[in-house]
C-alpha cells in the first residue's frame, strides 16, 4: 500500500519541485500552502507522512508541528532555509521526526521519508513493555509512565530514552546516541544530545541534578542505571 504525504509549503514551486518527483516515487501526495490549510488537509485525509516548511502564513511551521503532534502518530519532517543548531533542536523538541535544509536533493528527501515510515511502520510490531525502577516504556506506544502517571515526551527525547533504558549499565557515547536519533548525521553537534538529556531528566527524575536513571559517564557519554 502506498504511503499518503501531505507537502506544506507556501511557495508553489517548491511544491512543483517536489510533488512529481515524489509521485514518481510511488507515494500519494496532498499539498498544502498555510499552516491552516495543512492542519484542516490533515484532519480530514490523515496522511502517513507530513514534509512541513518552518516558515509559513497564518501561523508557523513549529505551531503546525505541535497540532499535529496533537492529532495523533503522523511522521513529520521539518524543511527550513535555517541551518543554525538551535533551530534543529527546536523542531526537533516539539515533535518532528527529522530535519531537512534547504537547498536539498529529492533524492535525500525520498531517503529522509522513506527512514522515517520504516521506524513508524516498526512500532507497529508486537508490544514491548520495558519496567525500569518506578518508570514503565512502551515502545510501540511511544509512552512512558512513572509511577502510573504519564510523562510527556517528544519523539527525539522518546527516543533517546528508549535508547539507553533497552540496555541498562552500558555506556553510550554522544556521537552513538546522536546516530541512534535519526539514521544519520542531520545533526552533528555532539551537544544536541546533551540538551535532550537535560530535558529528559527534568521529566523523568525525582531530582535531576541528581540522576538515578540516566546517569553520565563524564569524558564519554551516559548510561541508564543498571541498579534500579
Amino acid at each position: 500500500m502506498s504511503h499518503t504525504l501531505l507537502l506544506v509549503d507556501d511557495e508553489v514551486k517548491v511544491l512543483e519541485f517536489m510533488e512529481p518527483f515524489l509521485r514518481q516515487e510511488g507515494f500519494l501526495t496532498l499539498t498544502a500552502r498555510t499552516g491552516t490549510e495543512a492542519l484542516r488537509i490533515a484532519k480530514e485525509r490523515k496522511p502517513d507522512l507530513v514534509v512541513l516548511d518552518w516558515m509559513l502564513p497564518e501561523m508557523s511551521g513549529i505551531t503546525v508541528c505541535q497540532e499535529l503532534r496533537k492529532m495523533g502518530r503522523t511522521g513529520i519532517i521539518m524543511v527550513t532555509a535555517r541551518a543554525e543548531e538551535t533551530d534543529k533542536i527546536i523542531g526537533l523538541e516539539v515533535g518532528a521526526d527529522d530535519y531537512i535544509t534547504k537547498p536539498f536533493s529529492l533524492r535525500e528527501l525520498a531517503a529522509r521519508i522513506r527512514s522515517v515510515l520504516r521506524r513508524m511502520d516498526g512500532q507497529d510490531s508486537a508490544e514491548e513493555i520495558l519496567k525500569r525502577g518506578e518508570l514503565t516504556i512502551s515502545e510501540a506506544q511511544y509512552r512512558v509512565w512513572k509511577r502510573g502517571e504519564e510523562m510527556t515526551l517528544t519523539p527525539t527525547q522518546f527516543k533517546l530514552l528508549l535508547t539507553l533504558a533497552s540496555k541498562p549499565g552500558i555506556v553510550y557515547s554522544r556521537l552513538q546516541l546522536l546516530r541512534s536519533l535519526l539514521e544519520d548525521d542531520i545533526l552533528n553537534d555532539e551537544r544536541t544530545v546533551d540538551a535532550h538529556i537535560s530535558h529528559i531528566r527534568r521529566k523523568i527524575e525525582d531530582d535531576p541534578a541528581s540522576p538515578v536513571y540516566i546517569q553520565t559517564v563524564y569524558g564519554f557519554g551516559y548510561r541508564f542505571g543498571d541498579r534500579l
